[in-house]
């Protein structure tokens, strides 16, 4: 029987004390966790193929795969040193007792050609242990410009396969890009690869600019600007860089906006005769009305995926929880009990689990928990973090973490939903704010 290769969700198993690696006699191979450990499985990438006009692209494709999987913690890459053959074409079947004897698990092989200006990546993905190939090979093109975008999506499949989780290598994130004293700061919002590459700004730094949040097809930022004096609601084209303002009645403030999953709502916080509420707005007409209506501070509103729940934080109980409550509105339900103060939530893609930002004790944490307030899990503990973002499959958080002193400036950092592979976004400069938007089409 055939034995796919497989990684056992390590990420859906957070918490759970599970045995290391092993070969199952009768069914596939796991890598799984024990206390939020895991051995990386190791694999290994045949050097590609120059199928005509790929030069330089052709280690800088393989390179790319290999960041994207290694990057992830989950996975581990034999040198090419201690390659034993290469197939002489990527059409070559592979000798698998050549890959065994250097102990890969997985073997990648692909080919790179430049054709009418455009790069087109192929690769085959291979169970060593198995004999057996994973899936069809596969071909993914785009410019020759934009030759990353191929090299992600190809690393997407190869991840997919081997762990059974959705893709997000070829996603992009929004941000605030910080420069200037630490008391005088000028930010600007930008878009970025999920890896930090690919850097375009798409507002100057003349106006203060927080919190950009991306639509769900990707098209369009929502962002609080203070280019009048006063934060205010601002939608942004990310094609046309065209920007609009939205809502917002004379002597009002309004900040911390979101997309429903469909687009077609936008909810955010209001400011007005010293009171701040939930308002939810129609995208297209502007009409809006408000969705809680107390004397506290409610801000930080979050849509589950289905759009028919939005996660929120309140001061309503003497200090910030989590409430959620309907997309129409309603008696919110309170979700957080912890000690210290609960805020940023945001729900993840999924819909099993919601992202937040806790202080206690003087220190600041990235945290998860079930949807009902259950099984929460901090995964950071820092001088400052704040703000997580979700990944387009809910397995890996992106946030924004301070460093302490005078000196001290925003940098972004990554982290999964077991609480380990902590890493920075190679990102230069000072950054904040992050907005994971979805994969790209």
């Amino acid at each position: 029987m055939l034995r796919k290769l497989f990684l056992t969700s390590a990420l859906a198993l957070a918490g759970l004390g599970l045995a290391a690696p092993v070969l199952a006699q009768d069914g596939p191979l796991r890598i799984e966790i024990t206390d939020g450990v895991i051995e990386p499985m190791p694999f290994a990438i045949s050097t590609f193929h120059d199928e005509g006009g790929a030069g330089e692209l052709l280690s800088q494709v393989q390179s790319l795969i290999a960041a994207d999987l290694t990057g992830t913690g989950l996975f581990r890459e034999i040198p090419a040193s201690a390659h034993i053959a290469r197939p002489a074409s990527f059409e070559t079947p592979v000798t698998y007792e050549d890959w065994k004897a250097i102990n890969a698990q997985a073997l990648i092989t692909g080919s790179v050609r430049v054709e009418g200006g455009k790069v087109i990546v192929k690769f085959r993905l291979f169970d060593v242990f198995a004999g057996q190939p994973l899936g069809d090979g596969m071909q993914f093109d785009a410019g020759t410009g934009n030759w990353r975008r191929a090299a992600h999506k190809a690393a997407d499949q190869v991840y997919a396969r081997l762990t059974g989780e959705g893709p997000y290598f070829d996603s992009r994130v929004a941000f605030v890009q910080e420069s200037g004293p630490k008391d005088a700061r000028r930010k600007r919002i930008g878009v970025m690869d999920y890896d930090g590459a690919n850097v375009k700004f798409l507002t100057d730094d003349s106006a203060l600019v927080l919190a950009p949040r991306f639509s769900p097809d990707g098209s369009r930022i929502l962002y609080t600007s203070f280019a009048s004096g006063f934060p205010t609601v601002m939608m942004l084209d990310v094609n046309s860089l065209a920007t609009r303002p939205l809502g917002g009645e004379q002597g009002t403030m309004s900040f911390s906006p979101r997309f429903s999953p469909d687009g077609r709502w936008i909810v955010y916080s209001l400011e007005k005769n010293g009171n701040t509420d939930i308002f939810q707005m129609d995208a297209a007409s502007g009409a809006q009305r408000p969705l809680t209506n107390a004397p506290s501070i409610e801000t930080s509103p979050s849509f589950s995926p289905d759009g028919r729940q939005i996660v929120f934080e309140s001061d309503r109980s003497g200090q910030p929880q989590l409430y959620i409550m309907s997309a129409s509105g309603g008696e919110p339900k309170r979700i957080s009990f912890g000690e210290g103060r609960y805020g940023t939530p945001v729900w993840s893609p999924r819909g099993d689990m919601i992202a937040f930002t806790r202080q206690v004790g003087g220190k600041f944490h990235i945290g998860v928990m079930r949807t009902d307030g259950s099984e929460e899990k901090m995964l950071t503990e820092s001088f400052l973090d704040e703000g997580p973002t979700w990944a387009p499959n809910g397995r890996v958080v992106m946030f924004t973490r301070v460093t302490p002193g005078g000196d001290g400036e925003p940098r972004l950092h990554s982290v999964d939903i077991t609480g380990r592979n902590m890493r920075p976004v190679k990102l230069n400069g000072a950054a904040s704010d992050p907005d994971w938007g979805p994969l790209l089409p």
